[in-house]
């Protein structure tokens, strides 16, 4: 048997953990407004729901550096979706037999670190299992995560339409069941060896003394903040640019985007070991920005949707493609390299929106002006990767 089929539920296994991190990171959102009309929760309080998720994840990232090679990637991995599962499934249960809000941000907490969790072992899990093209697999596993934010989205919208928005309960229960099932997944399959560099991989003190790392995290964070500048606030674009309610709006816009984002990672996986990946991306960078432009000062209301969606189509390679770049310019970076590229990238996903709302705010509440302030992200984007290109010369991803 080939040793890259020995590893084909490992691969399998860890689509179910991007799917994972999609459920978490898009469904309780869903339920805000349910919150606020069950429990009476203030709008500053669900805010903070957001903050906290957001916090808790990036401390994951921070502090799974030093623990992960330790404790051992199999544990950690079912570990991660075990608290995926208990705070999805604490959704039904906490807010009911606590006060609503610290047992709503228990929840929130609990699926936060095993979505950190999941984001830091995910990647150079499949980075480290055989194939014939490494690139190709990085973005179709991360394509993974659009379908499972589609899906999750769209499920969700019909259920709550199908059986009324007191169904959530029930509804975020069934939820749970999926990270548990990956959990038992991953205690069946097997672990690749993790560092191809050899060793024990490189110290978070050298990864920081090395160039091309922080050329790397430059390039993870503008992937960041060009994707969810555009899709946190996609649902409220077609609602302003079609005129339509928000239950549509929020298939309209993020599923769009999603869809679109999900085409691109699956497009990138076919063509990416006759591409050279930087130039791509540079070519994704520009697209990017043209993207934004159109959605901004477009007068058709059609076409700053279309705007929306090609933004999902031109972010797609920019994530995975910079795991891809990162794994063959420092094979020996491991688990603290992945690590602080995560923490980067979530970086880059709170700065993005944050630039796009702070600016909007001040040029008086309109959306459209403050998305073209988004794009210094692919601008950014594209002087990091020529940057790289000339201290790689050129050959970014050639290797199997």
């Amino acid at each position: 048997m080939p040793e890259k089929n020995k590893y084909r539920h490992t691969v399998l296994a860890s689509y179910g953990g991007y799917i994972t991190q999609a459920i978490v990171n898009n469904f309780a959102p869903l339920l805000f407004l349910i919150f606020q009309d069950t429990f009476s929760i203030p709008i500053q309080q669900i805010t903070l729901l957001v903050t906290i998720n957001f916090l808790v994840q990036l401390a994951v990232d921070l502090a799974s550096a030093g623990f992960v090679d330790r404790i051992g990637y199999r544990r950690c991995l079912v570990a991660a979706h075990i608290f995926a599962c208990a705070g999805l499934a604490g959704l039904s249960v906490l807010p009911f037999v606590l006060p609503p809000f610290p047992g709503l941000m228990i929840c929130v907490i609990l699926y936060a670190v095993g979505g950190g969790l999941t984001e830091v072992l995910i990647s150079p899990l499949v980075e480290a299992c055989p194939s014939d093209n490494k690139a190709g697999s990085m973005g179709l596993l991360h394509s993974f995560y659009c379908w499972g934010s589609v899906v999750t989205v769209l499920i969700s919208t019909l259920f709550l339409f199908a059986f009324g928005k007191g169904s959530w309960r029930v509804l975020a229960l069934a939820w749970a069941v999926f990270p548990a099932l990956v959990a038992v997944y991953f205690t069946r399959v097997p672990i690749p060896e993790m560092n191809s560099g050899g060793g024990k991989g490189m110290s978070v003190r050298e990864l920081f003394s090395n160039r091309i790392f922080w050329l790397m995290a430059v390039l993870i964070l503008c992937a960041g903040g060009s994707e969810l500048a555009m899709s946190q606030w996609a649902s409220a674009f077609a609602e302003s640019a079609l005129g339509v309610e928000k239950t549509v709006g929020d298939l309209m816009g993020p599923c769009f985007f999603a869809v679109l984002m999900g085409t691109s990672r699956v497009f990138y996986a076919a063509i990416s070991a006759r591409i050279d990946l930087l130039r791509y991306m540079i070519f994704c960078g520009v697209v990017c920005i043209g993207s934004y432009m159109l959605a901004a000062f477009s007068s058709i209301p059609i076409l700053s949707l279309i705007g929306c969606g090609i933004c999902g189509f031109s972010v797609g390679a920019m994530w995975p493609g910079t795991y891809s770049t990162a794994a063959a310019a420092l094979p020996g970076g491991g688990t603290a390299m992945f690590a602080l590229l995560a923490l980067a990238g979530d970086a880059g996903c709170s700065a993005g929106p944050t630039l796009v709302g702070m600016t909007s705010g001040a040029l008086g509440g309109e959306l459209n002006r403050g998305l073209p302030f988004a794009a210094v992200f692919p601008a950014v984007l594209i002087i990091a990767a020529v940057i790289t290109m000339r201290i790689t010369g050129g050959n970014s991803r050639k290797r199997e």
